[in-house]
């Protein structure tokens, strides 16, 4: 039979999203299970968010504007960068994406740690690019010395997640620095700051104002988390303006709906909320840490919202375990768990779960 798609593909890992609450709760016969998979952030839309979705939806029968241009500005306003700078898309996942398609051929190098963002091995994939993983270190850092001595004349892309998902840790100022000097100047090196939020570390660079007029450097960042638009998924870089040019170029037309612009527009407007909101997170963040560190699990301290359990081989079992108690977690099979923070309730929830898995 001839073949219609690539053979490559097909030892290539699918995402994994996290499982359905409805779902599992059919199943085990419960009014409801608790998610804490997908690192949403629990307390709803922001206020006018619903009514500007709604608004939108009255217009639906025509196309958004290609060029985003009210979203840019208003990004580049809270930014303080040019909107020539900035590119949208579906979430920052997708202009990751758009990036590697702007920037390699195939048999060219993207250069990530891993374990991170699970999405980056089938980006360099589908791109046609090759996959350098670094391993991360005992700390369950980006081992950045390693990264920079793993870059060749080959390398086009260079994935730094910082806070890194799935492990909460993230990379200071200085050896960030030092890495960033390390870099040719011809390899683009991108930071994923996703989560950047829930940062309380003030070691921790922010990469818009420490790194932004870098020539080699886009930052990506995401309305889907702190600013609660998953649902929408909005996304943005910031970039030297021929880098964002080029990603402009190569984004899916129209990929940013009518009604996503529309709800980020309003979400932009709630800072403060946001701000509110963030503290929440992080004061359970940093409650939730502690506690299952008393059950004897070494959690690296996390800058996002989420905690990490390096629990290796009896990581599938403790996700399973905690399942069976009506409770969402991903687990990484052989590496650990990655735990979203909730609601106190939800936490609390799961704390009861994780104290009989273990």
């Amino acid at each position: 039979m001839t073949r219609l798609t690539r053979a490559d593909l097909e030892a290539l890992p699918s995402y994994v999203p996290g499982r359905s609450p409805a779902d599992l709760a059919r199943e085990l016969g419960l009014p409801e299970a608790i998610k804490l998979a997908s690192n949403e952030v629990p307390y709803g839309p922001l206020p006018g968010v619903v009514e500007a979705v709604a608004e939108a939806a009255a217009g639906v029968h025509r196309y958004p504007d290609m060029g985003v241009v009210a979203l840019r500005e208003a990004l580049a306003e809270r930014y303080a960068v040019a909107p020539e700078r900035i590119a949208t898309g579906c979430g920052s996942v997708a202009l990751c994406e758009h990036l590697a398609r702007a920037t390699c051929l195939p048999g060219d190098e993207i250069l990530y740690s891993w374990r991170s963002f699970e999405a980056y091995p089938i980006i360099a994939a589908t791109t046609g690019a090759t996959s350098v993983r670094v391993p991360n270190d005992a700390g369950h850092n980006h081992d950045l010395p390693a990264m920079a001595a793993a870059v060749t004349d080959r390398t086009r892309m260079i994935l730094v997640c910082n806070p890194n998902n799935p492990t909460g840790t993230s990379i200071r100022r200085a050896d960030l620095d030092r890495f960033l000097d390390a870099v040719p100047d011809d390899v683009l090196v991108v930071l994923d700051e996703a989560y950047r939020e829930f940062v309380t570390d003030p070691g921790v660079p922010d990469g818009l104002q420490v790194y932004g007029d870098r020539p080699n450097v886009a930052v990506l960042r995401t309305l889907s988390k702190a600013w609660g638009l998953a649902g929408l998924r909005v996304g943005f870089l910031v970039a030297q303006p021929e880098v964002a040019a080029a990603v402009r170029k190569v984004v899916t037309p129209f990929s940013t709906s009518a009604v996503a612009q529309a709800a980020a527009l309003a979400a932009l407007r709630q800072q403060e909320e946001v701000q509110r909101r963030c503290a929440l997170v992080i004061a359970e963040r940093d409650r939730l840490g502690e506690a299952v560190r008393k059950l004897g699990i070494d959690v690296p301290d996390s800058q996002a919202n989420f905690v990490w359990l390096p629990l290796g081989d009896r990581s599938a079992a403790f996700g399973a375990a905690c399942e069976a108690r009506g409770v969402i977690v991903r687990p990484f099979p052989g590496d650990g768990v990655r735990v979203t923070v909730g609601t106190p309730a939800e936490n609390d929830a799961f704390l009861a779960a994780a104290e009989a898995a273990l």
